[in-house]
């Protein structure tokens, strides 16, 4: 599910061809007398508002999980530059040290929500994994070897940045179901065979318009499921401003 393009043109083609089908079947079938159609109605209307209702479900988890990477992206940024100020109360040459290695860190996180191509990730995750060791480590020391309230407060600041980076993660793990997905397209099929069972001709632009409709909605939940796959994902716009800000301090 991470090509959305693909989701799309593969649903247009599979639900335009289950139209087909339907009208194909149409053919080879006994027509069906008035209480009959008046029951296939019945199962056609209640088809297509439980595909309504899924796909709007769907979509509204996709909506609901793109605003939490939003938000913790926001997040880590706040936490970031946080704990640059606060380090100016590390003692001696720690502070600096500190700011070091924040810097390092946040290029590392800008890396991460920018970077497209899937197989330079795991160095990524490697390198922030090994920064997120070197700070803890400073702060650690300083605050085992003078447990004051000041610099209590620079390792709770720490541990924020720490966080962040592992409910980021967790945010972009979470993804709309395969279950959901598979049950959408199952539901999209059979009510493209009823719509193309119930239809009077097998040419024309309305004979296309479920197929397109619901392949375009397809391919927007797609789209905002995909932290790296789409056309809509989030920018690090407030760590990108906390770096420039870093660098011109």
């Amino acid at each position: 599910m991470r090509f959305p393009l693909l989701i799309f043109l593969l649903s247009l083609l599979g639900l335009w061809l289950s139209v087909k089908l339907g009208a194909f079947l149409r053919t080879k079938l006994r027509p069906l007398d008035k209480d009959e159609r008046e029951d296939f109605a019945v199962v056609q209307g209640a088809t297509l508002t439980l595909l309504g209702l899924i796909i709007g479900f769907s979509f509204s988890m996709a909506i609901a999980r793109y605003d939490q990477r939003k938000n913790y992206e926001e997040e880590e940024a706040n936490a970031i530059g946080t704990e640059f100020l606060r380090a100016d109360l590390l003692p001696g040459n720690d502070g600096a040290r500190v700011h070091d290695l924040l810097r390092k860190y946040l290029d590392q996180r800008i890396a991460f929500y920018e970077i497209r191509d899937t197989s330079q990730l795991a160095q990524i995750n490697r390198d922030t994994a090994q920064l997120q060791s070197e700070l803890w480590s400073v702060v650690r020391a300083d605050v085992a070897g003078q447990p004051t309230p000041a610099l209590a407060l620079v390792a709770s600041g720490m541990n924020d940045v720490l966080n962040s980076q592992g409910y980021t993660q967790a945010a972009w793990w979470n993804r709309i179901p395969l279950a959901a997905w598979i049950l959408m397209g199952v539901i999209a099929i059979f009510s493209s065979l009823l719509i193309g069972n119930n239809s009077h001709k097998t040419r024309g632009p309305l004979f296309f318009i479920l197929p397109l409709v619901v392949s375009v909605a397809f391919f927007l939940i797609s789209d905002l499921d995909s932290p790296r796959g789409g056309l809509i994902y989030v920018r690090p716009q407030n760590l990108r401003s906390l770096s420039e800000s870093l660098t011109i301090n």
